[in-house]
């Protein structure tokens, strides 16, 4: 599932494009969409502002409107210039907006919806966000208090990816986090330092930071999908598990990481 980098990298892209810009031509080419009259709905109407929040992007349009994507696993955002090949098939666009020979594409929906400005304050999705990982004013105290309320029993590993706690923070950056904090993605919550919790978060704010800046290949790859092979920290063998209701795959080294 993309993170919270990878949307915010999306939002810089876009950003130059389309923020402050009427959109020359919207289409929605997925049959699915035909009724809802989106290009209709938006014609004529500025680009306010490109919003990352968490793994969600919201484009804000003049007469408080706002498109709102997620992901998911299999979607995704990009920007081509005009005859730029694309890199996924034309058929798999369910948005393509368009401004002087540019066209920013949403691939893959799986969530992509128009709404308005108050909803976004009152749906359960986003009104029951946590502090975005990424976010310019990240209070760290509320952070820990938010981890604290929860279940003490939870695992730090699932409490990190849980998105009313913290927005923006998944699997790859969850083990990676953790692992640059030598914490134990097991351990109870409410057995977890401070400290622990701090340094892990901090890792994973500073190093998204430079991969929403630079993309995919800024990622640190320590321990996540390397199960069995040595971990690069003590030379003992990195173990992968299921963790959390959705039984998602945290990888850690158990020697180093207590």
């Amino acid at each position: 599932m993309p993170e919270g980098d990878t949307i915010h990298h999306a939002a810089n892209s876009i950003r130059p494009v389309l923020e402050g810009r009427v959109p020359e031509r919207i289409r929605t080419p997925q049959r699915r969409h035909d009724a809802d009259r989106w290009p209709q709905r938006l014609a004529g109407r500025a680009v306010n502002r490109v919003e990352a929040r968490g793994k969600h992007l919201l484009l804000h349009f003049d007469g408080e409107l706002v498109l709102h994507s997620h992901l998911r696993m299999s979607g995704s955002w990009a920007v081509y210039d005009s005859g730029e090949r694309w890199r996924r098939s034309p058929a798999r666009a369910w948005l393509v907006i368009e401004f002087e020979g540019r066209h920013v594409v949403q691939f893959d929906g799986p969530l992509l919806e128009l709404m308005t400005e108050a909803r976004t304050r009152s749906d359960p999705q986003l009104a029951g966000l946590g502090q975005d990982v990424l976010g310019e004013h990240f209070d760290e105290q509320a952070m820990i208090r938010a981890i604290r309320e929860d279940d003490p029993t939870r695992p730090f590993g699932d409490a990190l990816i849980d998105q009313r706690t913290i927005a923006g923070i998944g699997n790859i950056w969850k083990s990676e986090s953790c692992f640059a904090a030598a914490a134990d993605p097991w351990k109870p919550v409410g057995l977890t330092a401070d400290e622990a919790v701090l340094a892990a978060v901090g890792f994973a704010r500073s190093q998204m930071a430079v991969s929403a800046k630079e993309g995919f290949k800024a990622r640190p790859r320590a321990v996540y999908g390397r199960a069995g092979e040595p971990c690069p920290r003590c030379g003992e063998p990195i173990k992968s598990g299921g963790q959390g209701e959705g039984n998602r795959t945290t990888y850690w080294c158990s020697a180093c990481q207590r």
